[in-house]
């Protein structure tokens, strides 16, 4: 089996009209499609819901759930909230900047820009306390060849030792600054 694509991604709002409009707003996203249901198609479980779709670009469709009978939206104590988030690619930096000013002009706390030496990615919340990132690609292709040389390494020495690896120490000791990414 081949994956195609990420049909689309599902998480849960607050409230569906603030994120598509929301969405629009600061991310330029399109309102594709709603659907409303009184029973979930997959359970047949009776519980109304409202599904909406947005156009996140290249055929990827970012969705939500808006679930009114449910408790409010919550998060796994247990994880960090800098762990679960949705990364999106923008094309440059301007962009990059740009939102970020935007986002900050009207209140909204963002962090970054942050260099992660392939990228250069800002982090911002959206009104459902989802953690976005927007990133903007810097790597060179030498860089991305040299990460690929180590990558199943990496995970073997990870899985045996739980420890970090230091077989690409070069994307955050400034080094690859002095060899162009050696």
């Amino acid at each position: 089996m081949l994956i195609r694509k990420i049909h689309h991604v599902a998480y849960r709002c607050r409230d569906a009209k603030e994120t598509v409009d929301w969405y629009g707003k600061y991310l330029g996203m399109k309102f594709v499609l709603a659907i409303a249901e009184d029973r979930v198609p997959s359970t047949g479980e009776l519980d109304p819901y409202m599904h909406i779709f947005l156009d996140a670009g290249q055929g990827n469709i970012l969705a939500f759930f808006e679930l009114p009978t449910k408790a409010p939206m919550g998060r796994d104590p247990n994880t960090p909230a800098w762990v679960q988030h949705l990364a999106l690619e923008v094309d440059s930096m301007d962009t990059l900047l740009a939102t970020k000013a935007r986002l900050e002009a009207d209140g909204i706390e963002v962090v970054g820009p942050t260099d992660h030496t392939l990228f250069q990615s800002i982090y911002f919340f959206d009104p459902s306390g989802h953690r976005l990132e927007l990133a903007c690609n810097t790597a060179t292709p030498e860089m991305m060849r040299r990460l690929d040389e180590v990558k199943w390494d990496m995970i073997e020495e990870w899985s045996r030792t739980g420890r970090a690896p230091q077989h690409a120490r070069w994307m955050h000791d400034g080094s690859y600054r002095e060899g162009g990414g050696r």
